[in-house]
């Protein structure tokens, strides 16, 4: 009768029954169980991101996934943009599930790493600039980008002749 009662959801092919056995093996501790122990913080693409927080926010603790991308993923999931402790187990198992679909932390950060060290194989403009730790936009260098540049260095000036 199990068997029968299994549902599939027709959305993204999942199975709910898989999820929910997923959503079982969270860390969430009961309250009743745990008194003054409180979660501070859920598990995302491999990220802690806050409990007091709204969901849109705290997603934004995931490396490569900002406010465009954030809004994106609540829509689509169809999910309220309500504080991150008060999702139920089943809303952070289809979160997680959607955050990991995307190109975030290590694998972003290889990924970039990869192209910025192409271009200074290459030798082009850009990887010129990387290799001496300049701008490579465009910005004028003349009185800013001290933090790639570094501290200023003081130029000794004619030194008067002594009389």
């Amino acid at each position: 009768m199990a068997q029968t009662l299994k549902m599939r959801m027709i959305s993204n092919g999942a199975d709910l029954t898989n999820l929910l056995q997923r959503a079982h093996h969270l860390a969430i501790p009961n309250q009743s169980l745990f008194r003054g122990l409180s979660i501070k913080f859920f598990r995302v693409g491999g990220v802690e991101i806050p409990n007091d927080k709204r969901i849109e926010c705290s997603l934004q603790y995931i490396h490569g996934v900002g406010r465009g991308r954030a809004r994106q993923i609540l829509s689509h999931l169809n999910l309220d943009n309500k504080i991150t402790k008060d999702l139920s187990a089943y809303e952070l198992v289809t979160l997680r599930d959607e955050v990991s679909k995307y190109m975030i932390e290590s694998d972003l950060r290889r990924f970039n790493g990869q192209a910025i060290r192409r271009l200074e194989v290459i030798q082009c403009y850009r990887g010129v600039r990387h290799i001496d730790g300049l701008p490579c936009r465009g910005q004028s260098t003349k009185n800013n980008c001290r933090t790639l540049k570094g501290k200023r260095v003081a130029i000794a000036g004619k030194k008067k002749a002594p009389r």
